[in-house]
């Protein structure tokens, strides 16, 4: 039983072909292109209201030299929004649930941001390793202590959209479960675990919107600190 309610994480195949590809790309075609014509559908409109208000919000903590990464972090912000919403639907996987994808898009960016610092403004960059005045018996311990949480966040980026969502997908098969399994034997309780189960589901439609947002946001905080 335990293991069935973990197979949902486990990356789809077909005929020993793995999926993961497909299941990442997919989203990415539901979002309509732009057109040439002058007045455009609902659609479409609606899609570039939404573009620019991500835009805005994403740019508000960066100076002008780091708006020339606004297309690389809308991009991101609208494939892990599509890619988390999509993944509540029935009968489909939700890449971001494995930490090896939210690494491989975490640790190039941040490591981006990085070397940006480091070619900008190399002191600054390194400055950030030992805080200004400290005594000297510290900076040893100092310069680990700042190398280590520079290092990690990459890992931090990618573990706390794995954990959220693996957390929330966990929780409402766990719930959906139980509620199948009461209908028979209780149905009032069975009545009450739904109600949770459709509540619980608005709220992890929250988190997947939220936390491709926090991943982003974070990203672009770090890119603010390297120009």
């Amino acid at each position: 039983m335990n293991l069935t309610f973990f197979d949902q994480f486990a990356s789809p195949y077909l005929l020993t072909i793995p999926l993961i590809l497909v299941s990442m790309l997919f989203p990415t075609m539901l979002i309509p292109s732009l057109n040439n014509r002058w007045i455009t559908n609902r659609l479409s409109t609606l899609q570039s209201w939404l573009l620019h208000l991500i835009t805005k919000q994403l740019m508000i903590p960066l100076n002008k030299k780091g708006h020339k990464w606004a297309l690389i972090l809308t991009s991101l912000m609208m494939l892990l929004l599509t890619i988390n919403l999509l993944g509540l639907l029935p009968y489909t996987f939700t890449p971001t649930t494995q930490l090896s994808m939210n690494m491989a898009l975490a640790f190039p960016l941040w490591l981006a941001t990085f070397l940006t610092g480091l070619r900008n403004q190399p002191s600054i960059s390194l400055g950030h390793l030992l805080p200004e005045g400290t005594p000297t018996l510290l900076i040893p311990a100092l310069i680990m202590i700042e190398t280590t949480s520079l290092l990690i966040r990459p890992l931090a980026l990618g573990v706390r959209l794995t954990a959220n969502l693996t957390a929330g997908h966990l929780l409402i098969q766990l719930i959906s479960t139980a509620t199948i399994a009461m209908m028979p034997i209780l149905p009032t309780v069975s009545l009450l675990t739904t109600l949770i189960l459709l509540l619980l589901t608005i709220l992890e439609i929250a988190v997947a919107m939220i936390q491709a947002y926090v991943f982003v946001l974070l990203l672009s905080l770090y890119l603010q600190e390297n120009i």
